[in-house]
């Protein structure tokens, strides 16, 4: 019993220069619809709740950013469609954009909403409709009602920050004309957290980081930079849906966000372990690497 009080002691202690650094910065957080894949979503949804409240409650500004393919592909089956992508992108017509909007909006964001707030009042959904929040534009006639992002207007984020909130977004964006897009959440988590100027960007996924050899574990890219993703995309190291991910995530460092994280969701409390502990988990991409572990 003294040992097992010891230990969280010290990982208290461990955790107290992280969380005085960290105080009062925005961290943006992509939660996939992977994330949840070897678990059930009750037990995934309550561990990443937890982490997203105590994270605000020592000081953090969380923001959740959310996909949901994997339920949007589920319920298209479900109705008879087949999903297509084309390098990690879903074909969407206009009927599968209704459903992308059922399946973010009515489903995946009221969820994730609600496993926040067993904790307090303290998460509000939004949808990239709301405020202006997500402008898009047509990225590829053969992809359909495929965005991209066109501006970010964080003004409702900031104010839900502001007030101590945490805004969960879903990412569905709209043209001028009021059309609305599906766009990939790997890019919109990317220019949210450029919007608001964000210390961290970090995604949520199936998978324990990057890999230089695909097939080989113990091969884990712990620490790595924007031009060695870039050459990693070129070599054909990184491909399919991992793509939008690190492109979101390239862009993301060299606009002013300071670092990205890519961890398996499927860990109990993986941003924790990630955010307050030395060691780390996942792959972590900095400007330029240093000696600093966070």
């Amino acid at each position: 019993m003294i040992t097992d009080a010891a230990s969280k002691a010290a990982m208290l202690v461990e955790a107290l220069p992280y969380i005085r650094r960290f105080r009062g910065q925005v961290v943006v957080v992509k939660y996939g619809g992977n994330a949840l894949a070897g678990a059930s979503n009750d037990q995934a949804l309550s561990l990443f709740a937890e982490d997203i409240v105590l994270m605000r409650a020592v000081g953090l500004r969380p923001v959740v950013v959310h996909g949901g393919g994997p339920q949007i592909s589920d319920l298209m089956a479900r109705l008879g469609k087949k999903p297509e992508f084309r390098n990690g992108l879903r074909v969407t017509d206009a009927e599968t954009v209704d459903l992308a909007r059922m399946v973010l909006i009515g489903q995946v964001n009221p969820q994730l909403v609600a496993a926040i707030n067993v904790h307090g009042p303290i998460a509000v959904g939004v949808s990239g409709e709301d405020a202006g929040l997500i402008r898009a534009s047509a990225r590829d006639p053969e992809l359909g009602f495929v965005g991209d992002v066109s501006a970010i207007n964080p003004t409702i984020l900031q104010r839900l920050i502001d007030d101590e909130f945490v805004p969960v977004v879903a990412t569905i964006g709209t043209d001028e004309h009021g059309q609305a897009y599906n766009i990939n959440a790997d890019t919109v988590a990317g220019a949210i957290a450029e919007s608001l100027g964000a210390e961290k960007l970090v995604y949520l996924t199936d998978i324990e980081g990057l890999r230089s050899i695909v097939d080989d574990p113990a091969s884990l890219i712990r620490q790595t930079t924007p031009d060695e993703l870039d050459a990693l995309m070129a070599d054909g190291t990184i491909a399919g849906g991992m793509i939008p991910k690190v492109e979101s995530c390239v862009h993301a460092l060299r606009n002013g966000v300071r670092r990205a994280h890519i961890l398996d969701g499927r860990i109990p409390h993986v941003l924790l372990l990630e955010i307050f502990t030395d060691d780390g988990i996942g792959t972590m991409v900095r400007d330029r690497l240093e000696q600093e572990s966070t």
